[in-house]
């Protein structure tokens, strides 16, 4: 391993947070950047067997502990907390549409979203406010975080599961369904409207008095309420 190396795994060993190539190279007294990205890399191919890994998450590099031994350095036991339905329907529309603002976010749903969806969001350092959208009213937007990337096993955002992988889990099935059943539904509507369009056609024909045709009523009116004998 040579000194650039080790420097960048003693930089790496230190930090407080994970790191881009470009971070690690102004670190390092401005280190030319693709030799700084070839010792990252060289030093994730040494880590790949042993007990911590360099593992790179949206473009920043860090230590984790390997996977298949983190059952060792547990000491209490993890408390599992499940997303609602709308928490985990909000998190996959900032994901797959980032930045968003939350008057997006409703319009995708078609609900409106609890301000208290967002913040179980945040508090799980799942998403964060990316700053204002520069229309009238600047409304906030959202983002995912590195937090999220690594809680899911993604490098970046583009390892999102797309539509044919999520058709071929099963989880846009019923969502297929409910569509067809909505069209469906559309097309006979649409086709018994039609069809009482044309019924109203049809008795509006028949009730149609036809032209210069005189109506005569004979007897005694006098006796009716509301008419006075002439």
């Amino acid at each position: 391993m040579d000194d650039l190396q080790r420097a960048v795994e003693a930089t790496l060993f230190a930090s407080e947070e994970p790191m881009t190539v470009e971070a690690l190279a102004g670190h390092l007294g401005d280190a030319e950047v693709p030799l700084v990205r070839e010792a990252v890399k060289n030093l994730a191919d040494h880590y790949a067997e042993r007990g911590v890994h360099l593992v790179e998450r949206n473009k920043r590099w860090h230590f984790q502990t390997a996977a298949d031994l983190a059952h060792l350095l547990r000491r209490e036991r993890e408390q599992v907390r499940k997303l609602s339905r709308a928490a985990t329907e909000v998190l996959a529309i900032v994901a797959y549409h980032e930045p968003v603002s939350r008057a997006e976010i409703e319009s995708i749903r078609g609900v409106q979203t609890a301000k208290g969806t967002l913040d179980v969001l945040m508090e799980a350092s799942w998403i964060r406010i990316a700053g204002r959208r520069e229309v009238p009213g600047r409304p906030v937007i959202y983002a995912t975080t590195p937090d999220f990337l690594q809680h899911f096993g993604l490098q970046s955002r583009r390892d999102l599961p797309g539509l044919d992988e999520l058709r071929a889990a099963g989880l846009l099935d019923p969502v297929d369904d409910a569509y067809e059943a909505l069209t469906g539904s559309d097309d006979e509507e649409n086709e018994e409207s039609a069809a009482d369009e044309e019924t109203s056609d049809e008795a509006d024909d028949l009730t149609e008095a036809p032209e210069d045709v005189e109506i005569e009523i004979d007897g005694d009116l006098s006796g009716h309420a509301g008419v006075e004998p002439s």
